[in-house]
C-alpha cells in the first residue's frame, strides 16, 4: 500500500484497491472517507440484522409486497447511517485518532476536513437516514428515533468501560427490532431475543477487531474487551459465540413457523463462527481484520435462510 507522504488524500487503514480511492473525485474523497464508505463491511453489519428482522417477521407472519421496500430502505438507510455514525465517531474520537498509526491519517485528525465540516456532514447524512425512515410507518419511526441515544452513546463508552462492544451492539443490532416493526407494526419477543443475539455476535467480532488496537489502546488509555480478556479472548469469544447462536435459536422458535429452515440457517452462521475461532490469533493484526470483515458472510448466511423461511 502506498504511504500517506505518497498519496496524502487516503487513509492508512482503508482496504488496499478500495473504490473511493479508485474511482471517486479527488474532492469527494475525504468525506467519503469520513463516512467509511471506503470500506463496506461496516454497513453490512448494520444492515444484516435489518434484513434478519424482516426475515423473522415473515416468519412469525406471513410475507408482504412491503417487505421489498423494508429490505431495500434497510439498504440504503444503514449505507448513510452508518456513514453518519463513523462521523459522529470520527468527531468525538479526533484527538484519540490523532495519537494512534491506525487512524491518525484519517480526515479529521489529518486537517483534511474540518470540525464545522464534520457536522455539517453528520446532519445531511441524518436528514437523508429521516427521509428514509419516515416510509417505514409509525412503529419503525420510534424505533429509529429511540436507536439515536444508543449511537450518541457508543463513542464514548471506551472511555468509562472496559465494554464499549456491548454498546456498540447495542445500536448495531437495533436493526432487528426497527426492520421487524416496519412489517408487524410492533416488536414482540422474537426480535428483542435476536437483538440480544446481536448484541452477543457484535462482542464476538469487534474484540477480534479491537486486538488489532491493543498497544495503541493501552498506552493511551482506552479501554475495550481486547485488553481485558488479553490472552484468554479465545476462550472468552467462544463463550459468546454459544450465547449468540444460543439466543438466536430462541428467537426463531418464537416465530412459530418453518423453524426448520431457519434453523439450518443458523447452523450455517454457527458453523462460520466455529471456522473463525479455528483460526483467531489475537497478537496477528492481518489475521484478525480478515476474520472482522468474513462476519458479512456469517450474517449473510443467516439472513438468506431467515429470508427463505419466511417466504416458505
Amino acid at each position: 500500500m502506498q504511504s500517506q507522504t505518497e498519496r496524502p488524500d487516503t487513509v492508512i487503514d482503508a482496504p488496499r484497491g478500495n473504490w473511493v480511492d479508485r474511482y471517486a473525485p479527488h474532492g469527494w474523497r475525504p468525506w467519503l472517507h469520513l463516512s467509511r464508505a471506503d470500506r463496506p463491511i461496516g454497513t453490512w453489519l448494520l444492515l444484516l440484522p435489518c434484513w434478519w428482522g424482516v426475515g423473522l417477521a415473515m416468519m412469525a407472519d406471513a410475507p408482504r409486497g412491503f417487505d421489498l421496500w423494508i429490505v431495500i430502505a434497510c439498504a440504503a438507510g444503514a449505507f448513510v447511517m452508518r456513514g453518519a455514525g463513523c462521523t459522529w465517531n470520527d468527531i468525538t474520537d479526533r484527538k484519540i485518532d490523532a495519537q494512534v498509526a491506525r487512524t491518525r491519517s484519517r480526515p479529521l485528525p489529518s486537517g483534511r476536513i474540518s470540525l464545522r465540516g464534520a457536522y455539517l456532514w453528520l446532519l445531511a447524512q441524518g436528514l437523508v437516514g429521516f427521509v428514509i425512515l419516515l416510509t417505514l410507518g409509525r412503529a419503525a419511526i420510534w424505533m429509529g428515533v429511540l436507536s439515536l441515544l444508543l449511537v450518541a452513546i457508543y463513542p464514548f463508552a471506551k472511555r468509562f468501560t472496559w465494554w464499549p462492544q456491548i454498546f456498540l451492539g447495542l445500536a448495531f443490532n437495533w436493526g432487528v427490532m426497527l426492520a421487524y416493526a416496519a412489517h408487524m407494526g410492533r416488536v414482540d419477543a422474537a426480535p428483542v431475543v435476536a437483538w440480544l443475539a446481536g448484541i452477543a455476535w457484535t462482542i464476538f467480532y469487534d474484540t477480534i477487531y479491537a486486538h488489532q488496537d491493543a498497544e495503541d489502546d493501552a498506552l493511551i488509555g482506552v479501554k475495550s474487551t481486547a485488553l481485558l480478556f488479553g490472552d484468554k479472548s479465545p476462550r472468552i469469544l467462544a463463550g459468546f459465540a454459544a450465547l449468540a447462536i444460543l439466543l438466536m435459536a430462541v428467537a426463531i422458535l418464537l416465530t412459530g413457523r418453518n423453524l426448520l429452515i431457519g434453523w439450518i440457517g443458523l447452523a450455517g452462521f454457527a458453523a462460520h463462527l466455529i471456522w473463525q475461532l479455528q483460526r483467531f490469533q489475537p497478537d496477528q493484526d492481518d489475521i484478525c481484520l480478515r476474520l472482522f470483515r468474513s462476519n458479512r458472510d456469517a450474517g449473510l448466511i443467516l439472513a438468506l435462510f431467515l429470508a427463505m423461511a419466511g417466504l416458505a
